[in-house]
């Protein structure tokens, strides 16, 4: 399962497996979304959403539940239909052009979309004749350690194996833009880290990727563009290092109910503290080894013992958490 999957310029070819050939030009846009609104009665599910896709990259959709995601997706795929505003998917309407588009797009939805008794090498043998130039699909099975399941239904295949299996289907045949919808939910930490090493393959070889996800991690590694949402509309997209800046932070364990406006009294100027969640203690502001010898020598002072005291980048997750809040979706 550690095979890479390659077809972009200048790399190494693979150990057999699926190969991957350059499809698609990385100018202009793979999606492209204006204004976009959906509803459900007096629901606002999407409300005047906009954002690009850049054609041979990652781009990922956050959100907390209910933000829209899923049913972003679900226009671009032409599963739903918009109440406003502009979708153009490869430069085509997704509903008008279905039949265009069909061919060009890979799609793996959150859940399902297999039939129950369809045996896994079986279903993507099938889907695989219906491309003119797709992947091996026995080589793919075994890429996502499914090839000992090739003869099981779908609907006997655990979870974490019906995920892999709808996520064989989204690529047999080589699309030039695949939607990904959770493409990771359920699956071991094996699983996990060989889809992304498949997604990883599928960019360099060309392809353009929408993916959502609740995995912090996942969207870090693999995302070139995030894009943040939250009650149907954008509050913050760039690069990950863009989003999450070259800010530093202070992290230290204590007791908890330490008198954190004494130590804001003792750090330099602009500096800002906080606990959360109790006994958690993170210092924002220029750190420097000046302010690291004025935690620990304040926590001295004061008897404190201190753990698990770090310096750290902001990652993707505390900005997700900053811009959409702390409680909890349903």
């Amino acid at each position: 399962m550690g095979k890479a999957i390659s077809g972009a310029p200048g790399t190494a070819a693979p150990a057999p497996g699926p190969r991957l050939d350059s499809m698609a030009s990385p100018q202009g846009s793979a999606l492209e979304l204006d204004g976009l609104v959906k509803r459900y009665g007096r629901t606002v599910a999407v409300d005047g959403l906009s954002l690009r896709a850049a054609r041979g990259a990652v781009t990922a959709l956050l959100g907390p539940n209910g933000a829209g995601k899923t049913t972003t997706i679900e226009i671009c795929e032409g599963f739903r239909r918009a109440d406003a505003g502009t979708v153009r998917v490869l430069g085509l309407d997704p509903v008008a052009d279905a039949r265009a588009l069909k061919p060009r797009v890979g799609v793996m939805p959150q859940s399902g979309g297999v039939p129950g008794t369809a045996r896994a090498g079986e279903f993507l043998r099938l889907v695989a004749s219906f491309h003119t130039r797709p992947l091996d699909p026995g080589a793919l099975l075994d890429r996502l350690g499914l090839a000992a399941h090739a003869r099981t239904p779908f609907r006997r295949l655990s979870g974490g194996q019906q995920q892999r299996l709808s996520l064989a289907v989204a690529v047999v045949g080589r699309p030039e833009l695949v939607f990904l919808d959770e493409p990771t939910t359920g699956l071991d930490p094996q699983a996990r880290h060989a889809t992304w090493e498949l997604v990883e393959g599928l960019r360099a070889a060309g392809v353009s990727i929408v993916l959502t996800t609740h995995h912090m991690e996942e969207a870090e590694r693999l995302a070139d563009h995030v894009v943040i949402v939250d009650h149907g509309r954008v509050v913050a997209e760039g690069s990950p290092a863009e989003l999450t800046g070259a800010e530093r932070q202070l992290r230290f364990r204590a007791r908890p109910g330490l008198g954190l406006e004494e130590l804001l009294a003792a750090l330099p100027p602009g500096s800002a503290a906080k606990e959360s969640p109790a006994g958690h203690y993170l210092v924002e502001g220029e750190v420097s080894p000046e302010l690291l010898a004025t935690v620990t020598a304040w926590c001295a002072s004061h008897g404190v013992m201190t753990e698990d005291l770090r310096i750290e980048r902001r990652t993707l997750e505390d900005v997700f958490l900053e811009l959409t809040g702390r409680e909890l979706r349903s």
